[in-house]
């Protein structure tokens, strides 16, 4: 079905033309084929073919046109069985009528399609707003790519928040799928984006995170079951410090790719339970601590990306087929790490991706705001140093002008001895 504005797929737009090529096809058959054959099949499959593909007038259009190639064949060829004609215009005259309800049912679908996909992205662009391109220092490039073609949100997330101690973010992947896994998604964003302005440590913000689902939880306990755990990266970039810090909550381990094609994958020390599952284990938050320089490059991802599968049923593996490329940003990494899960599966993705990568820029302009800045000092250094050479040499000079006016006042004044 093509949509409204008859835009689309290729493939789509040429089946656009199919009703048209129908109604060739039937003229040309009818004037080559014998006297005993008749082309109403094809007259009669084009205003259904139309009702698919297009609008209630260009379907309109096609069935009155293959009506009256019906009616001109049958007068051009004279009509020598009247019951035989009757009998084909009728046809297609009923399969016209039936074309046309079956447009206003499709078109009516098409609508509520259009506009439940609608609500999707909407709530996709307020549940995961699309981070900034730069913020602090870094680069940051995000994007969520569902298993459904038309599924706009799912059980996946990311965050980035600039907060008082540093830039802070996550990637999760909430367990389950459906409205419960994107209402586990609303709790947790939000409990995270406040929970990182008010938190001075990594630790007590993933402990923040805990009591948010085991809170959701008891709320539901008498509702329905909620098995509800998350596994989660949480990060920290400290502002004007080349230092990283991670929590990792049985989440497939981020990469981290280095200026010269390097890739590595920073696993945890010691393997922790997903948020959401801290009544089974007391054992605390261990951060990971790592340098973080410049031109490097931090990926995080879901497991719909480690979990893709090849037709032989082998998973893709990010870190050994990311070695050794070259990407000049965030955007072009997450670009070519996409195209790369759908050519290893074949197409399409069996599970929901959330992907984000975060770059430390070079710093740039320092060395020639310095120097503005210390021309600018040197300036006005300069310029008070003349005016104070000014003023002191402004100050001799009326002096010794002074001196001058004195003595020579003193050789015009009248001699006061007798």
């Amino acid at each position: 079905m093509a949509d409204e504005g008859g835009k689309g797929l290729p493939g789509r737009r040429l089946a656009r033309w199919a009703p048209s090529l129908l109604i060739l096809c039937g003229i040309g058959f009818d004037l080559a084929a014998p006297p005993g054959y008749t082309a109403s099949p094809f007259f009669a499959a084009a205003p259904l073919v139309a009702a698919a593909l297009l609008p209630l007038r260009q379907t309109i259009v096609t069935a009155v046109v293959g009506m009256f190639a019906t009616c001109l064949l049958a007068e051009l060829h004279g009509v020598g069985d009247p019951t035989q004609a009757a009998t084909e215009i009728g046809t297609v005259a009923t399969v016209t009528v039936l074309a046309l309800v079956i447009n206003r049912v499709v078109r009516r679908s098409y609508h509520r399609l259009a506009s439940a996909r609608g609500v999707a992205e909407a709530a996709q662009r307020a549940v995961l707003p699309a981070p900034p391109a730069r913020l602090a220092g870094l680069e940051i490039a995000a994007r969520y790519v569902p298993a459904e073609k038309y599924a706009a949100i799912g059980g996946d997330l990311y965050a980035v928040q600039d907060t008082p101690h540093g830039v802070r973010l996550t990637v999760g992947d909430v367990r389950g799928k459906g409205l419960q896994a994107v209402e586990v998604v609303a709790i947790l964003l939000g409990c995270f984006r406040e929970a990182a302005e008010q938190e001075t440590t990594l630790e007590a913000l993933v402990g923040r995170l805990e009591r948010a689902l085991q809170r959701e939880g008891a709320r539901r306990a008498d509702l329905e079951v909620f098995e509800g755990f998350t596994t989660a990266v949480v990060a920290e970039i400290p502002r004007g410090d080349s230092t990283l810090r991670l929590i990792n909550r049985g989440h497939p381990p981020p990469l981290l790719l280095e200026e010269d094609g390097a890739v590595r994958a920073l696993e945890p020390e010691v393997s922790a339970l997903p948020v959401g599952m801290g009544e089974l284990g007391g054992w605390p938050d261990r951060v990971m601590e790592l340098g973080f320089e410049e031109g490097e490059t931090l990926l995080l991802f879901t497991d719909g990306v480690t979990e893709a599968r090849d037709r032989g049923g082998v998973f893709y593996d990010p870190e050994k087929l990311l070695r050794g490329r070259r990407f000049s940003g965030p955007q072009e990494l997450l670009d070519a790490l996409v195209a790369d899960v759908e050519h290893h599966t074949g197409g399409g993705t069996p599970d929901d991706m959330a992907l984000l990568a975060v770059r430390r820029t070079r710093a740039r302009g320092n060395g020639h705001e310095n120097g503005c800045g210390n021309r600018r000092e040197n300036r006005h250094e300069n310029g008070r140093e003349n005016g104070r050479g000014n003023r002191r040499d402004n100050e001799r000079d009326n002096g010794s002008r002074n001196g001058q006016d004195g003595d020579r006042t003193r050789d015009n004044a009248p001699d006061p001895r007798p």
